[in-house]
């Protein structure tokens, strides 16, 4: 009689009148939140590998707005103007500073550009040459296996992965995408779709960088929007951390650029190696990408001096070694002591993946977006879920 009377009052779904549910239907609903969960990260995980190079162009903008941010915040402490006006202020002295320096050195970085690329590709030859007499064969980016023929993993579409992936990933820039519009329209068309996308790249970065200034605060409103009430001062404060992080990052980074441009052109001029301005400014510029960067440099620097005989290329080659001595051992431990602290082989490691995932994009934007990936991890995962200290 009784059970007859708890069927009787058991619910449709299989729950009682009141109480939890029973039966096969035991936790089915967090079962189904879970995979809803699931199959959601999957399709936002699809869209952002088909969108990444939209993303990482916007993640630039951000990281413009977090820079014009940083420096109306510190013009603020100087003068109490509005914050449009600053920012305004920001921007027109910015804008002022650039064409300045374009119109003064421009020409000169110009020539100087031209000249080095023809002594750096004159200088690779004869070293390429110089090892295949002895037997060592070095390929150049875009040249095939044996025969000029394009390998095996070429043919069949697959990714490599390590440092071939990683090459693989460098050469998938957006200008490779203009090739068959070069085929077909001819070279002079696929320049100026070249010269277009890069401006175009910009004209979207500086928009959104004005933009995310102008109002950082109804940007961050607007994630927080999706925050559940209860976690929303946790959330406010994760994206004031991230935010922190890249402002003092990058902050310190241009500084850090700043100082090895200056230390090598100044030390590769004083050696007389031509092309020191623009071989400085490549290497000031390829230490926003750390690691790669400054392997690059390194090759170019060593390539550009030997056309000036062994004494240069030693000479040079002491000015590489002791500004990266300078970087890794005296600017980047005190400047970026309070951006973040992550060892070299995992800034490497993500560096690979990224670069194999994302090409050109995700090298050089690897360190910011691990910057933000380590704040989220210590403040939403170390401290909320584990309930340790990040500091521990």
């Amino acid at each position: 009689m009784a059970a007859n009377v708890a069927a009787q009052t058991a619910g449709a779904d299989g729950t009682d009148a009141g109480g939890p549910p029973v039966g096969p239907w035991r936790g089915a609903r967090p079962l189904a939140l879970s995979g809803i969960g699931v199959v959601c990260f999957c399709v936002l995980l699809a869209l952002a590998w088909r969108a990444a190079d939209t993303l990482l162009l916007i993640f630039s903008g951000v990281l413009l707005g977090v820079f014009l941010d940083g420096l109306t915040r510190g013009l603020g402490h100087v003068f109490p103007l509005p914050r449009w006006l600053r920012l305004t202020a920001v921007c027109l002295a910015l804008a002022a500073g650039t064409t300045g320096l374009a119109s003064i050195g421009g020409a000169t970085i110009a020539q100087q550009g031209r000249d080095l690329g023809q002594t750096v590709s004159a200088q690779a030859g004869t070293v390429r040459d110089w090892l295949a007499q002895r037997g060592i064969d070095v390929p150049f980016p875009g040249q095939g296996g044996e025969g000029g023929k394009p390998d095996s993993d070429a043919k069949d579409g697959q990714k490599s992965g390590g440092l071939q992936g990683l090459a693989a990933g460098i050469l998938k820039s957006p200008g490779s995408l203009l090739s068959d519009a070069g085929n077909v329209l001819g070279p002079a068309a696929a320049v100026v779709l070249g010269l277009f996308n890069a401006l175009g790249n910009i004209a979207v970065i500086v928009f959104l960088g004005i933009a995310f200034a102008a109002d950082p605060g109804s940007y961050r409103d607007g994630v927080l929007r999706f925050v559940p009430p209860r976690r929303r001062p946790r959330g406010a404060a994760v994206l004031d951390g991230a935010g922190e992080t890249l402002r003092h990052w990058l902050f310190g980074q241009l500084l850090t650029m700043a100082v090895i441009f200056l230390c090598t052109w100044a030390g590769l001029a004083f050696l007389g190696i031509g092309g020191a301005l623009i071989l400085g400014l490549q290497a000031g510029l390829l230490a926003f990408v750390p690691t790669i960067g400054p392997l690059v440099a390194g090759v170019v620097i060593l390539l550009a001096s030997l056309a000036s005989g062994t004494n240069a290329v030693l000479g040079a080659l002491g000015v590489y070694l002791a500004v990266q001595t300078l970087e890794s051992y005296g600017l980047t431990p005190f400047i970026q002591k309070r951006a973040l602290d992550i060892p070299p082989a995992t800034i490497f490691a993500g560096q690979l993946l990224l670069g194999v995932i994302f090409g050109l994009w995700g090298i050089a934007l690897a360190l910011p977006l691990m910057a933000v990936i380590k704040v989220m991890l210590d403040q939403i995962y170390v401290e909320d879920v584990l309930g340790e200290s990040k500091d521990r």
